[in-house]
């Protein structure tokens, strides 16, 4: 079993600046990608940012410029730096991660999800 943590949304005024943290444990042999999705109301999820195990990133075109992909391969944390925050990314945001068992590859787990909610 392998437990996904977010943390760090909340409620911030269009043009600010949110960090969010996203903790992968339990039973991995080797952590692969790790990524951000999100889910507004209405609407179904998408991907925000992901990022290889070798660093590499890929973003979607509406935060381009405004979001930073990073991760920890120590701590098995991945993060997303969001800054000139507008109301539309309003959403709940799920991190998830790519990893491998001790007896399986190919594996992928979710987290619960954390609301950010920008303000006009």
């Amino acid at each position: 079993q392998v437990q996904v943590v977010e943390s760090g949304g909340g409620l911030v005024q269009a043009g600010g600046s949110l960090r969010l943290s996203c903790a992968a444990s339990g039973s991995i042999f080797s952590l692969n990608g790790m990524g951000w999705y999100r889910q507004a109301p209405g609407k179904q999820r998408e991907l925000v940012a992901r990022i290889t195990s070798g660093g590499s990133t890929n973003y979607a075109d509406s935060v381009k410029g405004r979001f930073t992909i990073t991760r920890s391969n120590t701590e098995n944390t991945v993060y997303l730096q969001m800054n000139s925050l507008k109301p539309e990314d309003t959403a709940v945001y799920y991190c998830n991660v790519d990893y491998a068992s001790r007896y399986y590859s190919g594996l992928r787990s979710w987290g619960q999800g954390t609301q950010v909610t920008v303000s006009s």
